[in-house]
């Protein structure tokens, strides 16, 4: 293997850049990076955040439509120019020279120059019945996404941190009937409470023990002291669980927010190693679809830019040593 992570061809093939995760993220660096003839392969597991969500809202274009579609046409446009694909998951990234080794579960390996992590998250939710069951349904997150689609209805916000006080407001933007059920939310002081009552938010301090509905359908919540509190629709935030344990061998630095501990990227997605980007919301838990987007497009541009640059660094070393 040379400086640059090329091996002979006759060993075995070095991808320019190897894309772990198939989501609306990684399928923009795809395209990015198939358009700029670049040998690119998507490694994907299949389990996008957005899956258990019919429909996808707030996306220019796109309005309304399921997100499964939009994954299936983006492999589609990205294959067109070259991109491939293969269905497993990642189990570690290691350096191997000076590229990149990327291992799946089932034992395969695939070396690449360049690596961009875009394998999202996981919301992990308090252990209350029947939430978990309804979340992308009747129990909701981002009011940009389904606001409209429960405007004028009972809503709760259910507290899971003090972020919640955020929320709550935001809420209060798309029905007038809006619950806090604020035990999560920490102590709320007297200039909170009144803030809130303002603008006519009611404000329960009792845990919820139950999520109530048939189906996907929400009627309300149960109370620790047994009352039952109606409701036609839930919006909360998870714990954000970002999928980049597979990068643990390569020591990025992270950082401790509050959406948790992410590794750290720029403005167009690099880590602190010259190899590998992250892009989505695997470094960005807040990121709806277009900003996810956007951020794969522009991963995509910056790693395809630092392999235009090492591939000019290589021929004018060839050319020093040829004269």
């Amino acid at each position: 293997m040379d400086t640059l992570g090329h091996m002979d061809e006759t060993r075995t093939q070095v991808h320019d850049t190897i894309i772990i995760g198939g989501g609306v993220a990684g399928l923009s660096a795809a395209l990015m990076l198939g358009r700029a003839r670049r040998d690119a392969v998507v490694i994907d597991a299949g389990a996008p955040r957005n899956r258990f969500a019919a429909h996808m809202n707030g996306v220019l274009g796109h309005d309304g439509v399921d997100p499964a579609e939009l994954l299936r046409s983006g492999r589609a446009e990205a294959s067109a120019y070259g991109v491939t694909f293969v269905d497993a998951a990642v189990r570690r990234v290691d350096h191997s020279g000076s590229g990149l080794a990327v291992t799946t579960e089932d034992g395969a390996t695939r070396t690449g120059r360049t690596v961009i992590l875009a394998t999202g998250i996981t919301d992990r939710l308090p252990p209350i019945p029947g939430l978990a069951q309804r979340w992308g349904a009747s129990v909701l997150h981002c009011p940009y996404c389904h606001g409209w689609e429960v405007r004028d209805r009972r809503l709760g916000v259910l507290a899971t941190s003090p972020m919640a006080l955020h929320q709550v407001q935001l809420i209060r933007q798309w029905s007038d009937d809006v619950v806090f059920l604020a035990a999560g939310a920490g102590d709320l002081d007297d200039d909170v409470r009144a803030r809130l009552r303002a603008r006519g938010i009611r404000i329960v301090d009792r845990a919820v023990t139950e999520v109530l509905g048939a189906g996907d359908d929400l009627t309300g919540v149960r109370l620790d002291d047994g009352d039952v509190v109606e409701l036609d629709a839930i919006f909360t935030g998870g714990v954000p669980e970002p999928h980049d344990r597979m990068l643990e061998p390569l020591h990025l630095a992270r950082a401790d927010g509050p959406m948790g501990d992410l590794i750290t990227v720029d403005a167009v997605g690099q880590t602190s190693d010259p190899h590998v980007w992250a892009a989505g919301n695997v470094v960005s838990p807040n990121a709806n679809v277009p900003v996810a987007m956007g951020a794969g497009s522009f991963a995509g541009a910056a790693v395809n830019a630092r392999l235009v640059a090492w591939e000019f660094d290589e021929a004018l070393e060839r050319s020093r040593v040829q004269a």
